[in-house]
């Protein structure tokens, strides 16, 4: 009986939820007053002040979404800058690392400085951006584009680099033009490395978007966070911070959405085990 109810690929969802499920509950035994013996904090309240309270967790987003429904203007602040600094610093990023692997003359020249751009820690550009492009939306954008373009760029360089040359030579044997390479050899080789950097790109641009509007601005969700942080509200902060994971887990999801249709020759874990 316990072998039908371990985890596997006909019930991984439910065994997933379960396991949230538990998360919520150990963090509300941890913090709700009097259900368990004080242990590394002196009180309960002091739990609950560092890390907050499910409940009130919970009820921070209903009234956010449902009975004051006052967030939606503060989420389409963030989920555009979010979608426009991910748009953005991908297709630079794909079309950089793409030219760049294919000219080998100016890759050896730009290639130390492109390295030293990218050891940069880019969160010290945010008020460098916020100068020079006020505190809209602007300046959110470009802190996430350059978040999110060298994780895209070295991704493609990558993959573009990697193609096998015996097949780059069977295919200009054949006759191939280099538009012809760049489509049928080129492109599909970096797919799988252009989609790997998009997954890890998608909380980097709310990253970009979250820490602009922490430095200066008057609206969007890293507002709503910050402004709770002043005032000690740890329920807020944590409700923030379960909203913006919420929708960055949903862009990751439509990026996976998009991966499977275009890579529909790449087999399946099931394919892989049978050949």
């Amino acid at each position: 009986m316990w072998k039908a109810l371990q985890p596997k690929p006909s019930n991984l969802r439910i065994w997933q939820f379960v396991l949230l499920l538990a998360i919520f509950a150990v963090w509300h035994l941890l913090t709700t007053p009097g259900l368990l013996p004080p242990m590394v904090f002196e009180n309960d309240q002091q739990a609950a002040f560092f890390f907050g309270e499910p409940r009130k967790v919970m009820g921070r987003i209903w009234h956010w979404f449902v009975a004051d429904a006052d967030i939606y203007g503060h989420l389409g602040v963030t989920l555009v800058e979010t979608l426009l600094a991910f748009g953005i610093g991908a297709l630079s990023g794909l079309a950089g690392g793409l030219w760049l692997a294919l000219q080998p003359m100016a890759s050896a020249l730009l290639e130390p400085y492109i390295k030293a751009m990218n050891a940069m820690p880019r969160i010290i550009l945010a008020p460098i951006f916020a100068v020079w492009f006020g505190l809209g939306i602007a300046s959110k954008v470009a802190l996430g584009v350059t978040l999110v373009f060298f994780i895209v760029f070295f991704n493609v360089y990558q993959g573009v680099k990697e193609v096998s040359p015996v097949i780059l030579a069977n295919a200009r044997m054949l006759g191939a033009s280099p538009r012809q390479l760049l489509r049928h050899v080129y492109l599909p080789s970096a797919t799988s490395w252009v989609f790997s950097s998009l997954h890890t790109s998608v909380g980097l641009a709310f990253v970009g978007a979250v820490v602009g509007e922490y430095l200066g601005s008057a609206s969007g969700v890293g507002y709503l966070i910050h402004q709770a942080e002043g005032v000690f509200d740890i329920n807020t902060v944590m409700a923030g911070i379960l909203v913006l994971t919420g929708f960055a887990l949903g862009l990751d999801g439509a990026v996976g959405w998009i991966e499977t249709r275009l890579m529909v020759w790449r087999p399946t874990g099931g394919e892989t085990e049978k050949l």
